[in-house]
């Protein structure tokens, strides 16, 4: 399609000569206008999968993807039913909860958290994510009456670690004749987790589920069942085959009511993120075509001796065009390449400035999660390439048809 002659000189006009400095500074910037837009847009992108990936992991690793509950109180003969829910299709598995606020006590220090009775080898099996991120203790004595599993920034706040006792105090008092006494208990923690997500590390206490049920004065009943599911996508429907199962005596909430306006907030910062910096390349790519008008311009008299040489219109347009090209297509590549690198590497990168600067640039208080993560969408990745590569091509055209259209007499009458 383009022969040597024209990759020669095409590539001889991109090594501009002194006199021809200022317009090949404007394409180096616009080369790196359009590797930096395109190394932003995928570190930035790859930051928003990676924050959407990790919340959704960890809210569905320790919250279910569907809550079973009664319609008006705590759900009895909860294993009954919960027998009957593991055996519709798509479901993985059923754990009866019991879920209670309260206020975590120690060392004259408060805290809010939430409780959560349920049984050992549902914690070890159902929520393997709570087992897998144990910092200290074991599950071996997640038994009995007075034990309990915190997270690890609770833990921290209470000044208090494995083997010494927390009081939990509910604000379900007990009523007497002096009034409403708050129901309070002391337990001994026997492990601490750390999942990276702040929200969770700071508030949740696991208790064996019958010490749960006596706390909360609940005998023989549950708050919910938390049922996990094969394909999370298709909660919703599996939550329409649990109600039919157990003939609507019961009230279902899916993970996507649950977490709608978060996720739905994360997916709208995305796509304008994403509005934004594709400008960043739009102007990247005017300035390839202010350049390469320039370009046109300044080798008019060039143009004129080539078409006398005998060189087509066509063939001086595939000599301009590829001259932007390949602005286009370096910067592209090299964003692809900048862009990459840094997102995986993004974690690493920012404990460094950090270590640099003296500064917190990733408050876990804040952004929820205790590392800064990145997930690298491949199709994303290469639909931003293509995108810088298509506004590259699209800004070279005009310039190269304006020289392919150039009359030789007029370019050389004034010379």
């Amino acid at each position: 399609m383009f022969t040597r002659f024209e990759w020669s000189v095409a590539m001889r006009y991109l090594r501009a000569r002194r006199q021809e400095g200022f317009i090949s500074v404007i394409a180096w910037f616009s080369l790196l206008g359009i590797a930096l837009g395109v190394a932003t847009l995928i570190i930035v992108m790859s930051v928003m999968n990676g924050f959407r990936h990790e919340l959704l992991s960890r809210i569905l690793g320790l919250n279910g993807h569907l809550g079973v509950y009664g319609l008006a109180a705590p759900l009895a003969e909860f294993d009954a039913v919960a027998a009957a829910v593991r055996k519709v299709p798509g479901v993985v598995s059923a754990t009866p909860i019991v879920e209670g606020q309260v206020m975590a006590t120690a060392r004259g220090l408060a805290r809010g958290a939430l409780v959560r009775g349920i049984r050992a080898e549902d914690l070890a099996a159902g929520h393997s994510l709570v087992a897998r991120s144990l910092v200290g203790g074991g599950l071996a004595q997640f038994t009995g009456d007075d034990v309990v599993v915190i997270g690890s920034r609770l833990a921290e706040r209470l000044g208090i670690a494995v083997g010494e006792r927390v009081t939990l105090i509910s604000p379900q008092g007990t009523a007497t004749a002096l009034g409403t006494v708050p129901r309070m208990r002391a337990y001994q923690v026997v492990a601490t987790f750390n999942i990276g997500m702040f929200e969770y590390d700071s508030s949740y206490v696991f208790m064996p589920l019958d010490a749960a049920q006596v706390y909360f004065r609940m005998p023989g009943a549950v708050t919910n069942l938390e049922v996990f599911v094969a394909d999370p996508d298709d909660a919703p429907r599996i939550g329409a085959r649990i109600s039919g199962a157990l003939r609507g005596q019961v009230r279902i909430h899916d993970w996507q009511q649950a977490n709608a306006s978060f996720f739905t907030a994360i997916q709208v910062e995305r796509n304008v993120m994403f509005l934004i910096l594709t400008l960043i390349i739009l102007v990247a790519a005017f300035n390839i075509v202010s350049s390469m008008i320039m370009l046109v311009k300044d080798k008019g008299r060039d143009i004129a001796i080539l078409r006398t040489m005998g060189a087509t219109r066509g063939s001086i347009m595939r000599i301009f065009f590829m001259s932007g090209a390949s602005i286009g297509v370096i910067g592209t590549l090299s964003g692809l390449v900048l862009g990459v690198a840094f997102a995986l590497n993004i974690e690493t990168i920012r404990q460094g400035i950090q270590g640099l600067t003296g500064t917190n640039l990733f408050a876990a208080e804040i952004y929820f999660l205790s590392k800064l993560p990145a997930k690298i969408d491949w199709s994303e990745v290469s639909a931003v390439v293509l995108m810088g590569l298509g506004l590259s091509f699209l800004a070279t055209i005009y310039p190269s048809w304006r020289a392919a259209t150039l009359d030789p007499a007029e370019a050389l009458r004034y010379e």
